[in-house]
């Protein structure tokens, strides 16, 4: 039912309702959230007044709700159903709220949900869009830990591909088809795709090994794979580690028999991940990729230009690594925007040419955005003095797994109000006990524990920061930032 409904409805209904019970209806809509699709009358007031009431010394304000609770049981019958159909429409109308120690509110249509995951063995995230379209946005497995990883999330009693499989169901719970439309694999590493060893375990079909990205894509039907390689895996040469190999057995077998779709992730073009459910009613809604193998869009149309030198005129040494190639974009709601540069460096290693910083013409042509994820996982070689002050963000999202994530230097121009000026929040999915001691000022995190979810409310005004606890699969709340206003 819409909110236009609902009014309509309480404008013929009002006459008929007592003051008791509109006080009543006022509270109950602010902390219910109640479906009359499968209910009768008497389930729904059940619903609504059948829980027990909280203590004396700790009612408050909640003895108030209480008696309007009790208020709508006295009500007759017709008043009462007229009431409550009220009642379950503002409450289906209303955002989700996310409230500390509950469980996370499920999406909604107009919501922008951006899931940063923590497994504790890679980068992975769920991009929900307004309509309900989804993207995943890498699924890496390491397949060693070592004294400078964090650990596992929740657990290590499954692998990481099949912890991010379960938490996307759950995310996914408003679809009783639970599916992926999108996958962007950032580069070929295994922190981001999924490594292999002679434990990881074989896909029924004996293709490939399922690890990371592959035991995601087993388990859930994704739609349209893109990456920076595909079809020759060839630049800036032949990409043939074992990791790659199975990622390349994993896209060749989900298209011969699965029917999904593979593409070059391409630069300058808007039109690779679009929504589709209802592209119409979210017309402000954009995906623009933005950079990969050296081609940078410039910020105009289309239009991109080579940021990499032709490489027979580079000494082999000198050659980009996987990093440089990462892809990159810029997702757009409204008000709302949000970068992802996956491992783009921004800092050259001494004596190395000055292209190696790929950061700097990504940053130029995405301007000013309302929160981003660090580059290379904070690592040494990123967020450079002009790539955080042309983001300029007010929220940072962190995805750690290493010691390294973040480095002093990084976390220091991140704070730095030299180079801009105002509030901003870090938020990082684990910390390395290492970094607490090396890092000065580190205990300034906004959060540095659990699933990071970016909940940007529908239009794109506003947004928030939840906190989800990664050490089970109770999808509880821990925190709630925000909200904060898009500019």
């Amino acid at each position: 039912m819409t909110p236009g409904a609902a009014q309509a409805i309480w404008k013929g209904l009002r006459p008929c309702v007592g003051t008791l019970a509109i006080s009543s209806l006022a509270m109950v809509c602010e902390r219910l959230a109640v479906s009359v699709s499968s209910m009768d009358t008497d389930s729904l007031t059940v619903r609504l007044v059948g829980m027990r009431a909280p203590a004396a010394s700790s009612r408050g304000q909640g003895t108030k709700t209480w008696h309007s609770l009790d208020g709508i049981a006295r009500l007759s019958g017709m008043k009462r159903l007229a009431l409550l159909v009220l009642v379950a429409a503002a409450a289906l109308a209303a955002p989700a709220q996310d409230v500390a120690g509950r469980e996370m509110a499920p999406w909604q249509p107009g919501m922008l949900d951006i899931h940063q995951i923590s497994s504790g063995r890679g980068n992975a995230a769920l991009y929900i869009f307004p309509d309900g379209t989804t993207m995943l946005v890498d699924a890496g497995e390491q397949a060693q830990k070592t004294p400078r990883h964090t650990p596992d999330r929740p657990d290590g009693t499954r692998p990481a591909g099949d912890w991010i499989t379960r938490y996307i169901r759950h995310a996914l719970g408003h679809d009783p088809q639970p599916a992926l439309d999108y996958a962007l694999l950032t580069h070929f590493h295994s922190d981001h795709m999924g490594d292999v060893s002679d434990k990881t375990p074989a896909a029924p079909s004996g293709a490939y090994k399922l690890t990371g990205l592959a035991w995601v894509g087993e388990n859930l039907r994704i739609g349209k794979m893109l990456d920076r390689g595909w079809p020759d895996y060839n630049f800036p040469t032949p990409i043939e580690d074992a990791a790659t190999k199975n990622y390349r057995a994993f896209v060749k077998w989900q298209t011969e028999n699965r029917g999904m779709k593979v593409e070059r992730f391409t630069p300058g073009r808007n039109d690779q991940v679009v929504l589709l459910r209802d592209p119409k009613k979210y017309a402000d809604f954009e995906l623009r990729a933005v950079g990969a193998n050296g081609e940078i869009w410039t910020g105009v149309g289309a239009t991109t230009r080579r940021h990499f030198p032709p490489l027979d005129t580079v000494p082999r040494a000198d050659w980009p690594t996987e990093n440089h190639c990462s892809t990159s974009f810029r997702l757009s709601y409204g008000r709302f925007d949000y970068f992802n540069g996956a491992d783009i460096p921004g800092i050259p290693s001494e004596g190395f040419p000055s292209w190696h910083d790929v950061e700097t013409p990504v940053a130029r042509a995405v301007g000013p955005v309302e929160a981003a994820i660090l580059d290379h996982h904070g690592y040494i070689d990123s967020q450079n003095e002009f790539l955080v002050a042309t983001l300029r963000p007010r929220v940072w999202v962190l995805s750690v797994w290493d010691s390294g994530h973040p480095t002093a230097r990084v976390w220091s121009r991140l704070q730095s109000q030299r180079i801009y000026p105002g509030p901003r929040e870090v938020f990082a999915t684990d910390l390395h006990p290492g970094t607490r001691v090396v890092i000065s000022g580190i205990e300034k995190l906004a959060s540095d524990r659990g699933h990071i979810v970016l909940r940007v409310s529908p239009g794109g005004g506003e947004y928030r920061v939840v906190i989800v606890d990664d050490s089970s699969e109770s999808h509880r709340v821990t925190k709630v930032f925000g909200p904060y206003q898009s500019r």
